[in-house]
């Protein structure tokens, strides 16, 4: 019997993918496990793999097409087997017939719904929810509450730890908790089973074979249909990601539109539906205007791991697991630095001014500026005139920035999170301070929200602070580049033909050489060294 194989979803943002190359034919040999083909998705490349064994009938999109996820790519069957009418469409696959749907990676599937058990009245299934654009699996850093015990509608469940920060996890039901899925300290992907919420007494053994897949439900009212959320909110934001009737109050979202609407920090329920019956849409969350507030994560902090030395002449290594945040890391930067072709301009900069002028600004009450925030708002003024370098590499086009949003980065226990300062160019200094004491406040204190720290179209890092004289950082994806800021050092310098004691202060600009050009980079920094050496000039 025949199979369609649909256009996959690979990614979670995903609604058409191309196919880069097909590495099968029509008619050869397919086995399970076999590579079938890469498709193009907006994030990479990815190989699509064949789970089913037969005869490959049918191509329906060929090499550098686009198709829209859930359109038929291909048909899998026994050789020589009519197939016409399901290339037609003049006839659907038979209940025999599986149907692909990939979800986040090539090799998770989605079929059967005899897999599915029924679910007790007054049974709710959670899964582990995607708490950030980027996030693949969680981990459940503490429960707040046991199996047996009674929650009510907005008690925090749990601290899962996500790539970006530790977040509380609210609950949405009333109920006794029947099961727990994941224990403290476990990882677990994306959508997979983390508890059972019910009446007391109830049996989900069932429920708990089958890893808490349950019958698909529709978005319809209907009284006699048990309603399964998997999904999660953060403690601001409890409508983001529901979805019922509109007889009972609830909000009628696709699934892509309630976790977008969660990235972002929106209320459903201050977005108008364009979709059927109301039915809000990819498109409504994404042209909504927010009004609005920010979602907030975290609670609790995770100190240090701190390694226990032992007596000289002894051996001993410990293996400590990566944090969410850590694996987020390395992947960012990695794909960073392997990607894009980067550079390292560098150049010393006078501070005297600079010294004298932050003198005087602190001097007025209530008011603190620091050197990177004289810093940060030079990179501002720099970027208005200078756009090339405030752009983003695609591989169809370079996208020019019309804001400047700069990413600050900042030091915590576990890693580096780049707060963003947005709209930077039109704050003074003392805003530009304030609102970087703030994020990095949040940041260290893993208070800040996800929205915080997305957006930058440019990163300053620096580590003048601990007496690092000249450094270079990797560029932070998708910005064009990234300013090393140093120490300021005192030393002979020489002006107006005198050796004289100077302070200077040294930058390293690193560009990715696929926007940013080696003069273009030098002009950069020829304007951002005039607007730290003469400070009056951002104040014109």
């Amino acid at each position: 019997m025949a199979t369609i194989v649909n256009m996959p979803r690979l990614s979670d943002t995903m609604e058409e993918g191309v196919v880069a190359k097909w590495l099968k034919s029509v008619g050869d040999k397919i086995e399970e496990g076999d590579i079938l083909a890469e498709i193009e998705t907006d994030k990479a490349t990815m190989e699509f793999e064949s789970f089913h064994e037969g005869t490959l009938l049918y191509i329906g999109v060929q090499d550098g097409e686009t198709s829209p996820v859930d359109v038929l790519l291909a048909i899998i069957g026994e050789e020589g087997e009519d197939i016409s009418a399901l290339i037609s469409g003049a006839a659907a696959p038979t209940k025999e017939e599986t149907t692909e749907t990939v979800t986040d990676t090539p090799t998770t599937t989605t079929t059967a719904k005899s897999d599915a058990v029924s679910i007790p009245a007054g049974v709710q299934v959670i899964t582990m929810p995607r708490l950030s654009d980027t996030m693949t699996d969680g981990t459940v850093a503490t429960w707040l509450k046991k199996v047996g015990e009674t929650v009510e509608e907005g008690d925090i469940l749990a601290e899962i730890e996500t790539d970006k920060a530790t977040m509380e996890f609210e609950c949405f039901y009333e109920g006794t908790i029947l099961y727990i899925g994941v224990q403290e300290g476990e990882t677990a992907p994306v959508d997979s089973l983390l508890t059972i919420i019910g009446p007391t007494g109830t049996d989900v053994s069932a429920l708990v074979a089958s890893g808490g897949i349950v019958p698909e439900t529709t978005d319809a009212p209907a009284e006699d249909k048990k309603e399964t959320i998997v999904a999660a909110k953060i403690e601001e934001t409890p409508s983001a990601t529901t979805t019922a009737n509109t007889s009972n109050g609830r909000i009628f979202a696709s699934p892509l539109a309630k976790k977008i609407a969660a990235d972002k920090g929106y209320q459903l329920s201050d977005i108008i539906g364009s979709g059927e019956n109301g039915r809000i849409v990819k498109k409504d969350v994404e042209n909504h205007t927010p009004t609005a507030k920010t979602v907030e994560v975290v609670k609790t902090e995770t100190a240090a791991t701190a390694v226990a030395y032992v007596a000289s002449g002894e051996e001993k290594s410990e293996e400590v697991k990566n944090s969410q945040m850590r694996k987020a890391i390395a992947k960012s930067l990695g794909n960073s630095k392997f990607t894009a072709p980067d550079f390292n301009l560098n150049i010393e900069v006078d501070m005297d001014n600079a010294m004298a002028s932050r003198k005087t600004i602190n001097a007025i009450p209530d008011t603190k500026v620091s050197f990177n925030d004289m810093v940060v708002k030079a990179c501002a003024m720099a970027l208005q005139k200078h756009p090339q370098v405030n752009t983003s590499w695609t591989n169809e086009n370079t996208i020019y920035h019309s804001h400047i949003h700069v990413g600050v980065a900042v030091a915590v226990d576990e890693g580096l999170v780049v707060p963003v300062v947005k709209h930077t160019n039109q704050l003074s200094l003392t805003q530009i301070g304030a609102s970087v004491r703030d994020l990095a406040g949040k940041a260290r204190h893993k208070k800040i929200s996800v929205a915080e720290m997305q957006g930058s179209t440019f990163t300053v890092s620096n580590l003048g602070m601990f007496g690092i004289e000249n450094f270079t950082s990797i560029i932070n994806q998708p910005n064009s580049a990234i300013l090393s800021v140093g120490a300021i050092v005192e030393k002979p310098v020489v002006k107006n033909g005198q050796i004289v004691v100077g302070n200077t202060m040294k930058l390293t600009l690193t560009c990715d050489h696929r926007t940013v050009d080696g003069a273009v980079g030098a002009q950069f920094l020829q304007t951002l060294k005039t607007f730290i050496e003469n400070p009056v000039t951002m104040l014109a």
